[in-house]
């Protein structure tokens, strides 16, 4: 095993200050579309952390030992979701200092629903003020970020505990947490799904988008995983340690989210189309119009058809070439799929969904709010991975996962 790597946490926060700073900027100049953006790449990082934080709970249920090795990586990821939480504090303050419509067009009152009177007198936001309440909206959020920080510091403490004592306690405890946790995880993931992006157009609703968000989040972490394991393999850490029978495993599950955010996505469609109620079909129509319907049609052929086909083959699942060029695909289509289901919620003065790219400064704002939230993770990835082991070296299942070869 290689000891010259040396990982440089300040340059990726580097990186995350000029996305902030990038985006500060678009709060000054274009504040609508940079606050949209910033919102953008606030949702698809956090979604990464997430799915870690899900891999590492699906792991300790079910008492793998194959993923020893991976679950340490997805640790170090989960030291990022504070540093997110904070990094949601400029969105409350643009909506109370800017324009309390600017995101959430619910939480102003007297905003216009073009020809239809205002939010105020709007029967369906009547109906759904229970849950549409500012106050209980900001809370929830806190108690996303909360839920998630707990049981990431478990999982971390633990964790890293045992290197040091090698107490099988600690695996009990992480097990106990995983159950609870999977529940909690997944109903403040799906609040936050309903929150931050359903209800920025609020006459729409789909029982399936928490499912959609869940699916969608370990695509993305998945994605991040194979990358960061390859990586550690390039440079010398995971070399002789992370094998091809590990690699196809991580890509094998990354084949099987493929297919089950493919069968949510479908469904979700079929149903609405089926249903064919005004409320929910509307959100579809807009997605096919301007530059959205190709968009849609890169997601169905480029997010699914590719990489299922693609998958399918078992030389590509051990090759290491091979998944680095399919993660970092996986993971474009994902960003991708979060502007789809996010940006056209923002109307023009005619009710029209806003298309992509109408403005060449746009593009500077999606960098800027991607960069920002990726850089802090990052950033909080390597800050945690200097201070730690490279594998959980007292873990009870660490020698059968080292000796998985078949």
């Amino acid at each position: 095993m290689s000891h010259d790597f040396s990982p440089n946490p300040q340059k990726w926060l580097t990186i995350g200050i000029l996305g902030l700073a990038i985006s500060l900027i678009g709060f000054l100049v274009d504040t609508q579309i940079a606050a949209w953006s910033y919102l953008i790449g606030l949702i698809f990082v956090t979604s990464i952390a997430i799915g870690m934080l899900f891999l590492v709970m699906i792991h300790h249920i079910f008492d793998a030992y194959w993923s020893v090795i991976v679950r340490r990586q997805a640790e170090h990821y989960l030291s990022a979701l504070p540093y997110l939480g904070i990094l949601f504090i400029p969105l409350f303050a643009l909506t109370y200092l800017k324009d309390q419509g600017l995101i959430w067009l619910w939480m102003d009152q007297s905003a216009s629903l073009h020809g239809h009177g205002t939010v105020a007198s709007d029967i369906l936001y009547q109906k759904k003020t229970w849950w549409l309440s500012e106050s209980f909206f900001w809370f929830r959020a806190v108690f996303c970020f909360a839920v998630w920080i707990y049981f990431a510091r478990t999982f971390r403490r633990n964790s890293f505990s045992q290197d040091s004592d090698g107490s099988l306690n600690h695996t009990y405890s992480s097990r106990n947490h995983a159950a609870a946790g999977l529940i909690l995880v997944a109903l403040t993931w799906t609040a936050a799904a309903f929150d931050w992006i359903m209800s920025l157009e609020y006459h729409w609703f789909s029982t399936m988008f928490g499912v959609w968000m869940f699916a969608s989040a370990m695509r993305a972490a998945l994605a991040v995983m194979i990358l960061t394991c390859a990586f550690l393999v390039a440079k010398g850490p995971l070399k002789g340690i992370f094998n091809t029978k590990h690699l196809h495993d991580v890509s094998t599950l990354a084949f099987a989210f493929t297919v089950f955010w493919a069968y949510i996505t479908f469904s979700q469609y079929f149903l609405i189309w089926n249903a064919n109620i005004p409320e929910e079909t509307f959100w579809f129509n807009d997605r096919e119009q301007g530059i959205w319907w190709p968009i849609s049609m890169i997601l169905i052929f480029g997010y699914f058809l590719f990489p299922f086909l693609y998958m399918l083959q078992f030389p590509l699942k051990t090759n290491y070439q091979s998944m680095t060029f399919m993660a970092i695909w996986l993971l474009s289509m994902n960003l991708l799929d979060v502007f789809f289901n996010i940006l056209p919620s923002l109307k023009d003065s005619h009710g029209e969904p806003f298309q992509m790219f109408s403005s060449p400064l746009n593009v500077l704002w999606y960098i800027g709010g991607v960069l920002g939230a990726g850089g802090i993770l990052l950033w909080a990835y390597w800050s945690s991975y200097g201070n730690t082991k490279i594998i959980p070296i007292r873990d009870p299942r660490i020698e059968e996962c080292l000796n998985h070869n078949h």
